[in-house]
């Protein structure tokens, strides 16, 4: 059978790798997200500074400000470093994570997420979401290469680090969202990878069982869970978020109350800089600004869509689909939660949230999808051919397909 798969797929021989200008589309997409991120924290840091603390009325913005900086720095050097370098690092960063992960509750306690040192602060966890990305990349990649998917050979070591990771993750920091985007990236990227839908129906069952055992045995998620099955039943007490966040995004109407007008930045919404932005947004501008801010979203995910399809291997396919699984499940919780389609999950909104560590990371995967855009696989059928069986370059469609000023190369990882 997987000779027979094999047959029905194209050889190597039959693509052609190419270099070219990255998707800057990509760059700008995102930094426009980002600027309208700073804007709302612009907007609502008095009222964030008001609410208690010695700090300026533009120490949120301020900080937010320096985040979005490191986070273009991490951009440009994630998408400068060779896939191959990542490959080599993985393990290391693994352990790392791990160590990190396992600090916050030796040094804060139990439902710790941070790591702080003096005014600067970090979560693990975020760390973790960029790794198996990556690990998953590599790990998935190369057992498409050895002709079994679910080879468990090889995907032991990654089943491993993420059973280790959500068990950390979930009964010791008690972040059951941040484990519902750690499985969903692998889950997609295992499907991506070719894994067989008996194997993934197995995931699910497993992953299905964990969620049930960690609700049943907690109880502000069972709270959570009785809150989104009825949002108006405790408006002042389990339900006050779920409650205060419709509001926020009901008071907004068509166009929005306008940038200095929120009443729910001053202490009504809970995380209003983080995981509430998106109510906090759309009491600002409304609903057109929310079609508008889910249109950009929008738009960024079909960007890494075409960039997987284009990507020169089987490896960058996977990195830009575990990207696009992070990035899009966190936006489609983070929405979905504040307008009462998902429970409450604490998970922040990609690029628009409050927060250095999220945002730092995510600019850094993004960078590494900026760097695979640069590659492109084209079938060498799309070419007429000369004498010498060299490709014709000319007679290509560059609009359709890519950018011009190609040179021939061969990509890492």
């Amino acid at each position: 059978m997987i000779g027979q798969q094999r047959s029905r797929q194209p050889s190597l021989a039959a693509f052609q790798v190419r270099k070219h200008k990255p998707d800057y589309g990509l760059l700008v997409i995102a930094s426009i997200l980002l600027a309208v991120g700073l804007i709302v924290m612009y907007a609502i840091s008095p009222a964030l500074a008001s609410m208690g603390g010695n700090v300026s009325e533009n120490y949120f913005v301020t900080k937010q400000l320096i985040a979005i900086i490191l986070g273009f720095v991490f951009f440009f050097a994630a998408a400068k470093i060779p896939l191959s370098t990542w490959e080599r690092l993985q393990k290391p960063l693994i352990v790392t994570a791990f160590i990190l992960c396992a600090a916050t509750i030796v040094l804060n306690g139990l439902a710790s997420r941070w790591i702080h040192l003096g005014s600067i602060s970090f979560q693990p966890v975020e760390l973790v979401k960029f790794i198996l990305v990556i690990s998953g990349a590599v790990v998935f990649s190369k057992a498409a290469r050895a002709g079994d998917v679910s080879r468990m050979q090889i995907l032991k070591p990654l089943l491993i680090s993420l059973a280790a990771f959500s068990a950390v993750i979930v009964f010791l920091q008690r972040d059951l969202g941040s484990a519902f985007v750690l499985l969903f990236i692998i889950g997609v990227m295992a499907f991506m990878a070719g894994l067989p839908m008996k194997k993934l129906l197995i995931f699910l069952i497993a992953v299905s069982l964990v969620s049930v055992m960690a609700v049943s045995t907690t109880s502000y998620r069972r709270d959570r869970l009785m809150t989104f099955l009825q949002p108006t039943r405790d408006c002042t007490d389990t339900g006050y978020h779920a409650c205060q966040a419709l509001i926020a995004v009901g008071s907004g109407g068509l166009i929005g109350v306008g940038l200095g007008r929120s009443v729910q930045a001053y202490g009504y919404l809970p995380e209003a800089e983080n995981d509430s932005i998106f109510a906090i947004f759309a009491e600002k501008f409304g609903f057109i600004g929310v079609i508008a801010l889910i249109g950009l979203i929008g738009a960024l995910l079909l960007r890494i869509i075409n960039i997987m399809q284009r990507a020169p291997n089987k490896a960058s396919q996977l990195v830009c689909a575990g990207v696009l699984a992070w990035f899009g499940f966190q936006a489609l919780v983070n929405i979905g939660a504040m307008i009462g389609l998902l429970p409450l999950k604490g998970i922040t909104l990609p690029f628009v949230s409050y927060g250095g560590t999220s945002l730092v990371f995510v600019m850094a995967a993004l960078g590494i999808v900026f760097q695979i855009s640069s590659y492109s696989s084209i079938r060498k059928s799309s070419f007429d051919f000369d004498q010498e069986g060299s490709p014709n370059e000319s007679s290509y469609n560059w609009r359709r397909n890519s950018r011009p000023h190609y040179t021939t190369t061969r990509s890492s990882f």
